[in-house]
């Protein structure tokens, strides 16, 4: 009777296969489930990891004059504090009180007189209006727009603590990001099944992308506050300047957008009796300022990632159909890494086709 020597090796490798299956399915479960814990607060988290690749070379400046980690940090916070979350506070405080005030203004006697005015002036349109609106009161339409107004708003203030939480987490993870970047990069370097050279090309794609995509939507708030304020400044708005800062703050949200600005805006003008320049601030919030954020931003970011415009436009839809606002910088990169992934096994392949045939002997 021959005993089979190998088969106590095999049952062995079995073994060792169906643990690396189980560690492989819980370590997988692990993940998911703590992607879930931090799913709420994703934005937070990416935030502070937009800022923290934005500003790295002004930080890597900064430790050079002092190289006390946490003392450079604490003040690299304060800075951005400073720079960014409080002007972007009051800026938006204005935009509420504005807001209040456009609300206030539906809701008195003004607008309703202004339109009648209006359609007593403008007969045909008067009467064109009437077909419309035989079961709509029209006396009470102006006081519902009011009212919408006003849910918004609070909304608005209901969405604004949860955005504060959002953001002290961000700025409190954003300390850890500038103190610990170098232990952040080596743990992610460390878990990458990839050789150094791949590593490199992987993580410098992605702060190339964090920087084009974060940098191109700042590009695009200015461009659209601009116009925006073109507008305001040639419609005689009051507080041009008050309300293009308000648009620049807002256009960088994809999930607010410039609307949220010029729509009010608009809705004074025509309610106060200018009709004329109502209708054209909103054509031009239309088909100008709201409509270049879909052609110019996948053009800004596309040639700063060296992706097809089209590529990038649904990267982006797509990302904020999913994640949210996060989305902006998710999608992008989640196509980055992607096509990073793809040339690095297209270049693996091309090493191994290359390769000399072995010797024969």
């Amino acid at each position: 009777m021959q005993m089979d020597l190998h088969q106590p090796a095999q049952d062995t490798v079995q073994k060792n296969i169906w643990k690396q299956i189980t560690l492989f399915l819980l370590t997988f479960g692990a993940v998911v489930i703590c992607f879930f814990i931090i799913h709420p607060f994703l934005s937070a988290i990416i935030g502070a990891v937009v800022l923290a690749v934005i500003t790295h070379r002004p930080y890597k400046a900064l430790t050079h004059k002092i190289k006390n980690r946490n003392l450079s940090s604490t003040i690299a916070v304060v800075l951005v504090i400073l720079s960014v979350v409080i002007p972007c506070f009051f800026i938006l405080q204005d935009l509420v009180q504005g807001t209040t005030t456009i609300i206030i203004f539906l809701r008195s006697d003004v607008p309703q007189k202004s339109l009648s005015q209006f359609l007593e002036a403008h007969p045909t349109i008067a009467s064109d209006i009437h077909i419309i609106s035989n079961n709509i009161d029209l006396q009470n339409t102006v006081r519902t727009m009011a009212a919408v107004l006003g849910g918004l708003l609070t909304g608005f203030l209901s969405y604004s603590f949860g955005a504060t939480v959002q953001l002290i987490i961000l700025l409190f993870i954003l300390f850890f990001l500038y103190r610990d970047q170098e232990l952040a990069i080596s743990f992610a370097r460390s878990l990458l099944p990839l050789n150094k050279q791949e590593t490199d090309e992987l993580l410098d794609n992605m702060t190339s992308t964090i920087n084009a995509t974060a940098l191109g939507r700042l590009a695009i708030g200015v461009v659209q506050g601009l116009l925006s304020g073109l507008a305001f400044w040639m419609l005689g708005v009051p507080n041009t300047m008050l309300w293009t800062a308000m648009t620049l703050i807002v256009s960088i949200l994809p999930a607010i957008g410039a609307s949220v600005v010029w729509v009010p805006v608009a809705l004074y003008l025509g309610l106060t009796g200018h009709w004329g320049k109502a209708a054209i601030l909103a054509a031009w919030g239309t088909f100008v300022v709201s409509s270049i954020d879909n052609f110019l931003y996948p053009v800004l970011v596309g040639s700063k990632l060296h992706q097809h415009t089209v590529s990038i436009l649904l990267a982006i839809l797509g990302g904020v159909v999913i994640f949210g606002f996060s989305g902006v910088i998710l999608g992008p990169l989640a196509f980055t890494i992607t096509t990073t992934l793809l040339d690095i096994w297209r270049a693996r392949n091309n090493n191994l086709n290359t390769l000399p045939p072995l010797p024969q002997g």
